[in-house]
């Protein structure tokens, strides 16, 4: 399965295996885990997070593994995207710092 990424000027694809999703289901659990307390969304604490937001706040951490080159941490980010949001073929990922900006579509 592949997950466009823009980021600004710039467009790339992740491909990720199917059999990856599963395999990281695990994974993607505990990070829901860690979600369900909230999170930081820009400049608000939200305590309830929709599965919207939670997916801006991984598309925030896929852009720091690519702008690291992590092409593992990125793959998994963009896995969780994909398990989370199935319909998303698009990130567009905000590069302001205002992750409620970031657009899945």
């Amino acid at each position: 399965m592949k997950l466009n990424i823009i980021i600004g000027e710039n467009n790339l694809s992740i491909e990720v295996p199917i059999d990856m999703l599963d395999d990281a289901e695990e994974i993607f659990a505990k990070m829901d885990k860690e979600m369900d307390k909230g999170g930081q969304m820009y400049r608000d604490w939200v305590d309830d997070l929709s599965q919207l937001q939670r997916c801006q706040i991984i598309a925030n951490r896929l852009l720091t593994a690519i702008e690291i080159e992590n092409e593992a941490t990125s793959m998994l980010m963009a896995g969780y995207i994909m398990s989370r949001m199935p319909g998303a073929a698009t990130v567009e990922i905000s590069t302001d710092g205002d992750i409620t900006q970031t657009q899945l579509t």
